[in-house]
């Protein structure tokens, strides 16, 4: 006879056992309290009716159409004017041109206002929102880095976030009188959560940190899964795969997932049951227990994914029980509300839709980007995670 399972710190590896854990209700976030500064009350960390009707509200932004208009208008641009000066300079950091990039593109979807004088605090403060989301890894005084991303927040109230508000309140106020259209407001998340303050009960803090939330998200998320995938390409004894991979795009797209595959964003979920309920392997788990889903671990299992599951390789056959990219975009409530916007849409859904990494990655590539041989890559020393702190890159003559 079994005994009554026991409230406790429980950890699952296979790919169905983690696949339960992300779509049960009962199962809460517990990832981010360690982050509260940056991610309290956010999106990622809501549950229930708070989660279902925020997510509601801030879906209508994250479409299909939209994601296109960023990649095809917004995208290029951006790559041109970032990639430049490291072309002409012939070397640059994959890490420093990933956040470069794409901080404007998440600054506008997030809807903060970036003058050109604050370009300097706009990168700084994605990076420390960084680090503070993710302080569940974080190495080193967690009380510094609190008080570090709190006096963050002090700066990017003044510099960027309050002179966003004050500029989407004052349209909304013409919409509302009258003198100005509907479609001269800001589509982005801040001008959503203030015309929606009243409905979902929004303090001022809360409304910060999710703009924080999302200028970080999509800065550290991209420029990781950038530098991964290249990486990858480079380290690869696969013969022909450079070539292949900057002549098409769509096989890159297939690179980028396969490096999501074995490095996932955060190698790791975390919930805490609310309800007891026993999962697909057996394993029983009590009210109040925290079950961490190992999703590194689950993306490379043999049994699912093959014998060589660690292996970087983008033309594998994808098992009909998951996606390319495993379970690193998440699934059940918390799926990543911008998976297409980072990964692009699939071949078969009748859009060229590649995602901004593969965008980026492509662009890089085309201009001859190689890794550095007299400055190798250097590892994060302060975060657990498999991040890069450095990556230098040389470009063709």
């Amino acid at each position: 006879m079994l005994e009554p399972a026991v409230a406790g710190r429980i950890v699952v590896s296979t790919n169905e056992d983690a696949l339960a854990v992300l779509r049960r209700k009962s199962m809460r976030q517990a990832l981010y309290d360690a982050g509260a500064p940056v991610m309290a009350d956010c999106l990622l960390d809501l549950h229930a009716e708070a989660h279902r009707d925020r997510r509601r509200l801030e879906n209508r932004l994250f479409r299909r159409a939209t994601f296109e208009h960023f990649e095809r208008t917004v995208l290029p641009a951006a790559i041109a004017s970032t990639l430049a000066p490291a072309i002409t300079a012939g070397s640059g950091d994959l890490i420093a041109i990933g956040y470069r990039t794409v901080m404007h593109l998440t600054a506008t979807i997030a809807g903060i206002d970036v003058p050109p004088d604050a370009v300097a605090e706009l990168e700084f403060l994605t990076k420390l929102f960084s680090r503070g989301a993710t302080a569940v890894h974080a190495l080193g005084d967690h009380d510094e880095l609190v008080g570090e991303v709190e006096a963050g927040m002090e700066l990017f109230q003044r510099v960027l976030f309050g002179p966003s508000v004050e500029r989407r309140r004052e349209l909304i106020a013409g919409v509302e009188a009258g003198r100005i259209d509907e479609d001269e407001l800001p589509r982005d998340v801040l001008t959503t959560l203030l015309r929606n303050v009243d409905d979902l009960d929004l303090p001022d803090d809360v409304i910060r940190r999710e703009v924080a939330f999302y200028l970080q998200a999509g800065g550290h998320s991209t420029a990781n899964a950038l530098t991964h995938t290249l990486d990858e390409v480079w380290r690869s004894d696969i013969d022909g795969l450079v070539e292949r991979a900057t002549r098409d795009r769509r096989f890159l797209q297939r690179c980028v997932h396969e490096a999501l595959r074995l490095h996932p964003a955060s190698p790791i979920a975390q919930r805490r049951a609310l309800e007891a309920c026993v999962l697909p392997s057996g394993t029983e788990v009590a009210v109040g227990s925290i079950v961490v889903a190992d999703l590194e671990a689950a993306n490379r299992e043999p049994a699912l994914w093959g014998d060589h599951a660690d292996r970087f390789d983008p033309d594998r056959t994808v098992p009909d029980a998951s996606t390319p990219w495993g379970l690193s975009f998440g699934s059940g409530m918390h799926a990543c509300i911008g998976m297409e916007l980072d990964g692009g849409a699939l071949a078969d859904a009748g859009t060229e839709l590649y995602g901004t990494v593969a965008v980026l990655a492509s662009a890089l590539l085309r201009a001859g980007a190689r890794p550095d041989p007299e400055h190798p890559a250097t590892l994060d020393a302060t975060s657990a995670r498999l991040h890069f702190s450095a990556y230098p890159v040389t470009f063709a003559a």
